[in-house]
């Protein structure tokens, strides 16, 4: 058997070679449909979404506060990213020794601090930031994934009007950074399966794919490489990171074996544990630990961070590990110590949080979680005597109620149709769901469901499409399709806008306030 080399990825032609025949079968299936063409539509579409994002999210981005200090989970980060703007990029106080995340996400609040000061639109600039990314992420990868601009622009109008992204967006924590790098990790593993199939496609024009029984070797992947570096700065954020390391490792390694198959590879798998498999292992994983280690930069480079000097201190023996650096021996033991606080944080039977939920009520946002609330003179605006201001963190119900119908018919066309997309965009948000019925008894609460909001978004346009219709469709067909995707999306608006002032702590009435509580578990 001839070992395959260095073999061309461009035009695949060798000197002296005859200009390429036609494309074959294999060739179009491995390419599947084109890109559209319209490339600066999509282009204003992005931007366009961009903007108006952007205009909603840091719209009185300093408001709720309270009383001008950080409200909910956002007393934990943004001091401790105030710390860190101070020291230089790390925590040192053991005041504040509740320090139970991965220093990235913090870093980045750091950056509006340093920008607008210890205030809201200090602590939450750079959230707003990430939202509005995650609003571009998902108009491009819509696009990518169902070859359309105008779901594209649907899927970018139903990430502005979800009501978890809305929040998260403008709030000093962490859980919007962890999805900015979820998501561009996801939107790099579909370039990397693109470029996968176009290197097999040459080498099915051009006869080389079938030099081995087991495939070609694939050469260097950037788009994997970025997809690891983004995994490791995902779990850099939150530990939950490793998750997605985990989903989308297997993912990849999914898309190569379809794509061998495709190619016709004799021997798909074993082409794959062959040539992919510890590629694979490197590039995502390998690459993954180590952007995870570089986010501790600043730890490691200070004498004074929380347990930089732990097994110094402590006198912790080295054991079989006396040739590790000291430095990155207190950072696993400071780990452990973090994941054994994380598997205490157990509900109390007796004094449960008036708004935990545990995961099986995510999906269709049955119990949401009040990070603000005055009455009172200090709620007054609404134009009448007794007014109430709220920021509710609330799924936008014409979304995520839909969430379970999703799941089920992804499903059924990731099985029975073998749609690879609907398998890819369930890997990303069953990734955010799943891990979390592991540990039932541990507190936890509706925003760690952040994750999963772009891929319920993406699942809920790839399903649009399917409303819609092909172009090959009637006239009448497309028409139809396009009224109920327009009646749909003007329902999402519409929900959004209604939700709105609990989103953002507008002045309202009593009245006004019990309507916006639709459920007996939103109360």
């Amino acid at each position: 058997m001839t070992a395959v080399l260095n073999r061309p990825f461009g035009d695949g032609v060798r000197p002296g070679q005859a200009p390429a025949p036609p494309p074959t079968d294999r060739e179009a299936t491995l390419l599947g449909t084109p890109m559209p063409v319209d490339r600066m539509r999509a282009l204003l579409v992005t931007v366009v979404l961009a903007l108006a994002a952007g205009l909603v999210r840091l719209q009185n981005l300093g408001f709720p506060t309270d009383r001008g200090a950080p409200v909910f989970d956002e007393k934990h980060y943004v001091p401790q990213a105030w710390q860190m703007l101070r020291n230089g990029g790390y925590e040192d106080n053991a005041g504040y020794e509740l320090v139970v995340h991965p220093p990235l996400g913090k870093q980045l609040i750091a950056l509006g601090e340093w920008a607008f000061g210890y205030n809201g639109w200090g602590w939450r600039f750079s959230a707003a930031i990430a939202g509005v990314l995650i609003v571009v992420l998902v108009v491009r990868i819509a696009r990518r994934l169902t070859r359309s601009t105008l779901l594209g622009a649907i899927a970018g109008v139903l990430a502005i009007c979800d009501g978890v992204l809305h929040i998260q967006s403008r709030m000093g924590m962490l859980d919007i950074f962890l999805t900015l790098f979820v998501l561009a990790a996801f939107g790099c593993l579909l370039m990397d399966r693109e470029q996968v199939r176009q290197r097999l496609a040459a080498g099915v024009r051009f006869g080389w794919v079938d030099d081995s029984p087991y495939g070609p070797r694939l050469g260097f992947r950037w788009w994997r490489f970025a997809a690891g570096v983004l995994l490791g700065l995902a779990t850099g954020v939150k530990w939950s990171g490793v998750y997605y390391v985990v989903a989308f490792g297997l993912l990849c390694v999914a898309f190569d074996v379809a794509a061998r198959r495709a190619a016709g590879v004799r021997r798909p798998w074993v082409g794959m544990l062959r040539r992919d498999l510890a590629p694979a292992v490197w590039g995502i994983g390998v690459v993954a630990v180590l952007a995870y280690l570089s986010t501790w930069w600043a730890w490691f480079a200070s004498e004074t961070a929380t347990d930089r000097h732990y097994v110094e201190i402590e006198n912790v023996p080295a054991g079989p590990f006396g040739f590790v650096p000291a430095a990155l021996r207190s950072l696993v033991a400071y780990t452990v110590n973090v994941l054994e606080f994380h598997e205490s944080l157990a509900t109390p039977k007796n004094d449960p949080h008036p708004w935990e939920s545990k995961p099986w009520t995510w999906p269709m946002g049955l119990r949401p979680m009040l990070y603000y609330h005055e009455q009172g003179a200090a709620a007054a605006g609404c134009g009448e005597s007794s007014c109430v201001r709220a920021t509710m963190l609330i799924g936008t119900p014409a979304l995520w109620w839909l969430a379970l119908p999703m799941l089920a018919w992804g499903a059924w066309r990731a099985v029975f149709r073998t749609d690879w997309r609907y398998a890819a965009v369930l890997a990303g948000y069953l990734a955010g769901l799943l891990p979390w019925f592991v540990n039932l008894d541990r507190q936890m609460y509706f925003f760690y469901a952040t994750p999963i909001a772009p891929f319920l978004v993406l699942g809920l346009t790839l399903a649009l499409g399917h409303v819609l219709g092909r172009r090959h469709h009637g006239r009448e067909r497309r028409g139809t399709g396009l009224l109920a995707v327009a009646l749909y999306v003007g329902l999402v608006v519409a929900n959004f806008v209604w939700l709105w002032p609990i989103l953002n702590g507008d002045s309202i009435t009593q009245d006004r306030w019990q309507a916006e509580l639709w459920l007996p578990s939103w109360r």
